[in-house]
């Protein structure tokens, strides 16, 4: 008589909620409390520019959700033999990710390390790197009392300057950085990577037209001597509610950022 018990969970599930992303050509396993996948792992992963044969490297991946969405478009756009790679410090974070990774049907393209972006075990030159590095100083953060948001919302082991010099050190010349992060924080961000950028473009995240960005998102082409370029920027929301048509395309049908400006 078969049996009428369920299966044990996975580890790491607990306590955990099934997300949608890409209008459900995503599902990403997440934790219920802490720090939870939010529309910047879209726009991120909808800035990294693909060709068959790419590298990807994602630091500080997360549950995977970025890694994710950039595998569906490379899926959707007939890309092929694209793989990637994820780095987390986070124990828990690294299970979800690698279960992620199974059930979106990419767990042999996409590879989860456990490790620390202060000492990364990770060698290989990269075509593109991307990443959502913590966006508060620990100097000026009042960290969550949720230990997991607050490492991935506060800098600890490595501050952003560490964070980028090491993304840029395991990319190929050539190569495209993409960084999504706070808005008051751009000169930190331009300073530290124009000197290593071929080309840096910046393109603001505005919360509707004619507001203040908050985020942006900057990439970078490694390289040297490169020019700064400012982009008009991102609408993110129409004036009475709802996404617009340009940012709806891109968080649901998988449509890339336009950096061509």
């Amino acid at each position: 008589m078969p049996s009428t018990v369920p299966p044990p969970e996975p580890t790491g599930i607990a306590d955990c909620t099934d997300d949608a992303l890409l209008d459900g050509r995503v599902r990403v396993l997440q934790p219920t409390r802490g720090y939870r996948v939010a529309v910047d792992a879209v726009l991120l992963a909808a800035a990294v520019p693909l060709t068959a044969g790419d590298r990807i490297l994602d630091v500080g991946c997360g549950v995977g959700a970025a890694t994710l969405c950039l595998l569906a478009r490379a899926a959707a756009m007939g890309v092929t033999d694209v793989r990637a790679v994820g780095l987390e410090v986070q124990p828990r974070y690294v299970t979800l990710a690698r279960l992620n990774a199974d059930r979106n049907g990419v767990g042999d393209i996409f590879e989860v390390i456990a490790g620390d972006v202060a000492a990364p075990p990770v060698s290989a030159a990269f075509d593109h790197v991307m990443t959502n590095p913590p966006y508060l100083p620990a100097a000026q953060a009042d960290p969550s009392p949720d230990r997991a948001k607050a490492l991935a919302t506060v800098e600890s082991t490595a501050d952003l300057a560490t964070w980028l010099d090491v993304c840029l050190r395991v990319l190929r010349p050539g190569g495209t950085l993409s960084v999504v992060h706070r808005a008051d924080r751009q000169a930190e961000l331009i300073a530290r990577l124009r000197a290593h950028a071929a080309e840096l473009a910046v393109l603001p995240l505005l919360p509707r037209a004619g507001a203040m960005p908050k985020r942006l998102i900057l990439r970078a082409r490694k390289g040297a001597g490169g020019i700064v370029r400012a982009l008009p920027g991102l609408v993110l929301h129409q004036a009475g509610g709802g996404y617009t048509s340009e940012t709806d395309a891109i968080l649901r049908a998988a449509a890339p950022l336009d950096f061509a400006g």
